[in-house]
């Protein structure tokens, strides 16, 4: 008659309950009889770290055990032994002030083995490490089917093995199913351990929330409020005209805290207006005359209503050559450029415009971002070098004409959020300028994009804006999701690249 489990507990260690647990871990490692606890080790360990040792009851039964430590890991580093570690036994070692937890001991009774009881102490063991913002958790595992091959592999190999499914080792399966993964072969690691011939695998999972002591008052933000501006193509007689309607849009986002403000990619070419008796290419160099005041202005409205400002672009002559180029205008008051890089061939054509040089990541006081204008979101290498430098939010401001030119670049877009996993924010202008010739009309739907996995929308969209319509549009965006994605996500498209057949680099 099967077994019912109608009682599983997980609860902390009691001194009151050596007795059962002696018993326990004597029937666990039947390997090694006499490797088991004495009880004022177990005393001892109670009264230096009660919260690290825990036990899982099945029907008020103990079925299996996890005991740890905190360590100064540098203490250590990836060369020790047990001995070591745990202070000949002693676990002097152990520190309140500890970055590490340190696993000196899991183990599940053999008729409870199967239920993925194991899993549920690791899962406390992580959990704790959260709690006590621990850097990781570290052990040293064994490999107990090692012995039937020590004549035929190195540990190196043989571990190779285990992860290629052509070997089972039960513990070192079950540790690499659990996130963990290996760093290093630790030789003579536990003294007397025949099976494993005393070598044993450095396994680590890391903590993805721990924060460093920071004594410096400066934070980076997790949760981070994206504005973007659906501008409104309409007649501005003059730049003081233009730039009352940018800090309309900036005053309101600022008023619901949000982080950044995205403007669209030529925001301001109805100032081109009264230049359009000339033609497409002179009067595109007439507006870049007006990029600097813009840029000055919006680094004095960047700072004076505290929000981070993508200024979109705009037109820009160096060394007599155009190019289409845009600012982050920080609150701090510092200013940095960036480049559009594919210049499409109506820009070429039309303006007589080149693409610029250079790539990069911009770091803020939310993160690291990205920007890239329009046409360069269709190149996918461009996002996966700024994924590569530890990009959060790729900013997008663009411009198009037509719907057909819209959903190229919304779809490449959602596909740089999911391939980079990442947010990707598209901010484009709406309306008609009849009097600004290769400006007329214009098609958008701004909008924040996510990955697409459990913890963001299925269809990968945050937040959109009505299509063709002047609006603001506000998305809060969480950038712990990211690092859980990373790690934890159903996919991992960063990690599982095939870097062994390909790699990108810039030149």
């Amino acid at each position: 008659m099967p077994v019912e489990y109608k009682n599983i507990e997980l609860t902390f260690l009691q001194i009151e309950d050596y007795q059962e647990l002696k018993e326990t871990m004597i029937s666990s490692y039947d390997t090694m009889p006499e490797a088991y606890w004495k009880k004022e080790q177990i005393l001892n360990l109670l009264s230096r770290f009660p919260e690290g040792q825990i036990i899982i009851k099945v029907n008020g039964e103990i079925a299996g055990a996890a005991l740890s430590l905190t360590v100064d890991y540098e203490q250590f580093d990836d060369h020790h032994t047990y001995k070591e570690i745990t202070g000949n036994f002693t676990f002097s070692t152990h520190t309140p002030f500890g970055d590490t937890l340190y696993g000196i001991d899991l183990f599940i009774k053999p008729k409870y083995r199967g239920l993925r009881l194991g899993r549920r102490l690791y899962e406390y063991r992580k959990e704790l490490c959260e709690k006590l913002n621990l850097k990781q958790m570290v052990f040293g595992g064994r490999i107990p089917n090692y012995h039937k091959y020590e004549k035929k592999f190195t540990p190196k190999e043989y571990i190779e093995k285990v992860k290629q499914m052509e070997i089972h080792d039960p513990v070192l399966n079950f540790q690499l199913s659990n996130e963990f993964y290996p760093v290093r072969v630790l030789k003579n690691y536990l003294e007397g351990d025949v099976y494993s011939k005393e070598y044993a695998v450095l396994l680590k999972w890391e903590n993805i929330y721990y924060t460093k002591a920071n004594k410096n008052t400066k934070q980076i933000k997790k949760v981070v409020r994206v504005g973007l501006v659906q501008w409104q193509m309409r007649p501005y007689k003059q730049i003081q005209d233009l730039m009352q309607q940018a800090e309309f849009f900036i005053d309101t986002l600022s008023s619901y805290k949000s982080d950044f403000a995205l403007f669209p990619e030529f925001f301001n070419a109805p100032l081109m207006a009264k230049y359009n008796h000339l033609n497409e290419a002179d009067a595109i160099r007439k507006l870049a005359t007006f990029t600097d005041e813009i840029v000055r202005e919006f680094s004095k409205l960047s700072v004076s209503y505290n929000i981070n400002i993508i200024t979109g672009s705009m037109p820009e002559i160096k060394n007599e050559v155009l190019y289409n180029v845009g600012y982050l205008c920080k609150r701090d008051g510092s200013i940095e450029r960036y480049e559009k890089l594919h210049i499409t061939p109506d820009e070429q054509k039309v303006w007589g415009m080149k693409g610029g040089t250079e790539l990069k990541t911009f770091e803020t006081d939310c993160g690291k971002i990205g920007i890239l204008i329009c046409y360069d979101v269709e190149f996918p290498e461009l996002g996966r070098l700024l994924a590569d430098e530890g990009m959060d939010i790729l900013f997008v401001p663009f411009l198009t004409d037509t719907q057909n030119g819209y959903s190229r670049v919304r779809h490449c877009a959602q596909a740089r959020a999911i391939e980079n996993e990442c947010y990707v924010v598209i901010s484009g202008s709406v309306g008609n300028l009849p009097n600004v010739h290769n400006m007329d009309i214009q098609y958008a739907q701004s909008m924040v994009l996510t990955p697409c996995d459990f913890s963001f929308p299925t269809n990968g969209i945050k937040s959109e804006a009505t299509p063709n319509t002047e609006m603001i549009l506000i998305a809060d965006v969480d950038l712990d999701l990211l690092r859980e994605l990373h790690n934890y996500g159903s996919v991992k498209n960063l990690k599982d690249r095939r870097l062994d057949l390909f790699k990108l680099n810039k030149i």
